[in-house]
């Protein structure tokens, strides 16, 4: 079974790093908002693009989420 997205991000948290993609980590992990059952890239990032406001860069995430799909392969 595949986990979702979210709980692949929540691997990656760590409170003492403070480079970019582990900030992304730690700022999902703390929105309560977000579509934690998801897997679908188009979902995530309309979520990301319109109601988060933790986000500077989408290409952060671009990251994340390749990195998600080649651990889940």
């Amino acid at each position: 079974m595949r986990r979702s997205f979210y709980h692949y991000v929540k691997t990656i948290r760590d409170p003492y790093k403070k480079d970019e993609v582990t900030l992304f980590a730690n700022s999902v992990d703390k929105d309560g908002s977000f579509p934690k059952q998801s897997e679908d890239y188009d979902e995530i990032s309309r979520y990301l693009e319109i109601d988060a406001d933790y986000v500077d860069s989408m290409s952060v995430f671009d990251e994340v989420f390749q990195n998600y799909i080649d651990n889940n392969k």
